[in-house]
């Protein structure tokens, strides 16, 4: 009886920009990828991860070394497609093995033309990035082994840096939709979508929201003219001091009174818009295992993070916005570096915080998050027509 034959994968190498070298095997599409390497720590959640428009322009390496088992379902898509610029993994799994899958994960990063790389030394890419810090990098396979060592570290130097990187227009919708209300309705948000992803959608219509979507490009009038009860930033990829307009715009909307909640990309240009700088991390913070003190109540979070980027605020105390918008508090840091997590305003309806609490790969711990944006619109709401009542009798 003859044995099946057995075809060795084709080989491919990720090469970074400081010359550092990793071979391993093709996976998923073949060609090039160029983007920003970076880690995520989470154990789960891997199709979340590659779905979220936050990691476009990217090249993600899971450091969990096991990845591919529970396969790829159009239930835990994010958004419409993969947006990570490339994929590193240890050991892709041979098999899908879960009842909800409905194709393999390399089928699906070759079906979207994502070139990964697998049977890597994941852990000493993440010790090399630790240390040396995020920086460019390429995959290479198929065609383009053909280029020599030093053609290829050029191809990568020559990528863009994500610092002063503006991605806003890549990711976000085209034309404005909205999402109804889901039980009683309260109001409406208005949801600038700057990567938006579909749970963080979801949630708010569950609050009882009807959410309207709208484009990057959209002026501070468009949103006005739509009456929302309140105004939601999205998570989203690049650089926050490369994105003036939409500072601008938030402070025109904030000094019309409209409510805000910012997560992430969001919490980030709250804190320009207040008059902080932000700066960029050496590696950043990505996993579903980060620890955040949540200050007006001493617990502690764990907490889902994408972040390159961080606001520079002072963590105790209480600041004055140079930019006109009163007291401001850092409402939630990281237990592990101390970088600021969450922003607080004390004399407008405003807050944000730098994580994701809509978390689908979980934890939940951070899900409350979207109650009190609820219960901030409704009490911004009752003083309203508290203040229109007196008026009315007097």
């Amino acid at each position: 009886m003859t044995s099946p034959s057995f075809t060795p994968p084709s080989p491919a190498v990720l090469v970074l920009e400081d010359g550092t070298r990793f071979t391993g095997s093709a996976y998923g599409a073949t060609g090039r990828a160029l983007g920003e390497i970076v880690f995520s720590t989470g154990m789960t959640g891997y199709q979340e991860t590659l779905t979220d428009p936050s990691y476009a322009g990217q090249i993600v390496l899971m450091t969990a070394p096991h990845i591919g088992n529970t396969g790829v379902n159009t239930e835990d898509m994010e958004s419409g497609k993969i947006w990570v610029a490339g994929y590193v993994v240890r050991d892709p799994s041979r098999v899908v093995s879960n009842f909800r899958a409905e194709e393999s994960l390399d089928q699906a990063l070759a079906t979207d033309g994502i070139v990964g790389i697998s049977n890597v030394d994941t852990r000493a890419v993440t010790r090399h990035i630790r240390s040396a810090g995020a920086m460019r990098s390429g995959i290479f396979s198929g065609e383009e082994l053909r280029l020599s060592d030093s053609e290829q570290l050029q191809v990568v130097r020559e990528g863009a840096q994500m610092s002063g990187l503006n991605l806003s227009a890549t990711v976000s919708t085209a034309e404005t939709y909205t999402l109804p209300a889901v039980g009683e309705r309260i109001g409406s948000v208005a949801v600038l979508d700057l990567g938006v992803k579909t749970s963080t959608l979801n949630y708010l219509a569950e609050r009882g929201f009807d959410v309207h979507v709208l484009p990057q490009n959209v002026d501070a009038a468009q949103i006005l003219e739509l009456g929302p009860d309140a105004l939601f930033y999205s998570n989203g990829p690049g650089d926050p001091g490369a994105s003036d307009r939409h500072v601008e715009l938030l402070r025109e909307v904030l000094r019309a009174d409209v409510p805000y909640f910012g997560i992430c990309f969001g919490n980030q240009l709250l804190g320009r818009a207040l008059g902080f700088p932000t700066y960029k991390l050496p590696f950043g913070h990505r996993g579903i295992n980060q620890p955040v003190l949540d200050k007006s109540t001493g617990r502690v979070e764990i907490t889902a993070h994408n972040h390159g980027f961080a606001v520079d605020a002072p963590i105790e105390g209480i600041s004055e916005s140079s930019e006109g918008f009163g007291r401001v508090e850092v409402s939630h840091y990281d237990l592990n570096d101390n970088v600021v997590e969450g922003l607080n305003c004390l004399d407008i309806p405003a807050f944000s915080v730098q994580y994701h609490p809509e978390s689908a790969a979980g934890p939940h711990d951070a899900r409350y998050l979207f109650d009190r944006f609820r219960d901030m619109i409704v009490a911004k709401r009752a003083d309203t027509d508290s203040s229109n009542n007196a008026g009315d009798n007097n």
